[in-house]
């Protein structure tokens, strides 16, 4: 068993090493420009997200199947915003892991739990409106269900498949009286196993999911538009029988294409990186580029909410909504959509000014 500081899928340490050799210095301007980095995608992720899922919340009682997928995306942001990006500024800041074994294996457990959330809350929403397009009545029917069992199976697959990091990762002596959380894996194969393995189940798997669900959707699209068009063309003096799919399904189906590919493009510079690390003994592990793509990669947790609210409110409504003063008067005028984000900087506003 060798020691090894793991970029597996954590965000830890800035190389990858066969061995350990003690603590060695750190690029002090690479580290400031991480931990600059990083503080900038925590608090913009934690932000919008969690005023997002605040103001999806105060309309609870209204909530559509899209408002529930897009809640838990919210969390599962904020997992990653909480226990990924805020854990790995902390340890960026101290150059050390600073705590005992069990906080250790806890944060490199949730770490990859806020990871797992996010993608598999993509692709149920994502296969959501491939039911709603393509199966309109089987979404029907499942909307008196109590529980959302896509977003369950979601969270527990989540919780289920990050159980490894529990065992991999550890705090270990990787020098004379230096101690950090570390994987341990059998070599030569046990970290080529795991990163590929993670990659598949993460990213590839789930994208070749919303890719053939995408494709599908927008087989369905056209062709009825094309039946509904033939019908108007032939029947025009008669109401067309052909069901024309709804604009704001439409609109959730775009919303969604674009949340696939910012997580595609925010994603795969990450996990391909990862593969070269471990594939390839030369890999540039310990350069700039290296570390900068990975901390990149937590953007998405930040592109998600933003997406949501550019998707659902018209531009100048939300402005109007941010800046306006009186509420009231919006509330009659401005889609629900923009209601919620006009009562989210209202409440945000409030609050800052009680401190």
């Amino acid at each position: 068993m060798k020691k090894m500081p793991v970029l597996t899928l954590n965000l830890s340490d800035a190389t990858l090493e066969m061995e350990a050799t003690g603590d060695e210095p750190r690029d002090e301007h690479l580290a400031q420009i991480e931990i600059a980095l990083l503080s900038v995608i925590f608090l913009c992720a934690s932000f919008l997200n969690f005023g997002l899922l605040l103001a999806l919340w105060k309309k609870r009682q209204q909530m559509s199947r899209m408002r529930v997928f897009v809640s838990h995306l919210c969390l599962a942001d904020l997992v990653v915003a909480f226990f990924q990006v805020c854990p790995q500024l902390m340890w960026d800041i101290t150059d050390r892991f600073i705590g005992p074994d069990l906080v250790c294996r806890l944060v490199k457990y949730l770490q990859i739990v806020g990871m797992f959330a996010s993608t598999y809350m993509i692709v149920v929403m994502t296969v959501d409106r491939y039911q709603a397009i393509c199966n309109p009545m089987v979404t029907f029917q499942r909307r008196r269900a109590r529980w959302n069992l896509p977003v369950c199976v979601a969270w527990l697959a989540s919780f289920v498949f990050s159980v490894p990091q529990l065992f991999i990762f550890s705090r270990v002596q990787i020098g004379p009286g230096v101690y950090d959380c570390w994987a341990q894996f059998i070599q030569p194969w046990g970290p080529k196993a795991y990163v590929t393995w993670t990659t598949l189940v993460i990213f590839l798997v789930p994208i070749v999911t919303v890719t053939v669900c995408q494709v599908r959707i927008c087989r369905a699209l056209q062709i009825n538009l094309y039946l509904k068009t033939q019908q108007q063309h032939h029947l025009s003096s008669r109401t067309s029988n052909v069901a024309s799919v709804s604009k704001s399904r439409i609109k959730t189906v775009k919303m969604t294409v674009v949340i696939v590919l910012a997580y595609t493009v925010c994603w795969a510079p990450f996990f391909t990186v990862q593969l070269w690390s471990v594939w390839d003994a030369d890999a540039p592990t310990e350069t700039a580029t290296f570390t900068i793509i990975m901390l990149l990669a937590s953007l998405n947790s930040v592109a998600n909410p933003c997406i949501y609210l550019l998707f659902t409110v018209k531009f100048p409504k939300l402005l109007g909504a941010l800046l306006c003063m009186k509420h009231t008067d919006l509330k009659g005028s401005l889609p629900e959509e923009a209601t919620i984000v006009s009562s989210l900087y209202l409440s945000i506003k409030s609050h800052s000014d009680i401190e």
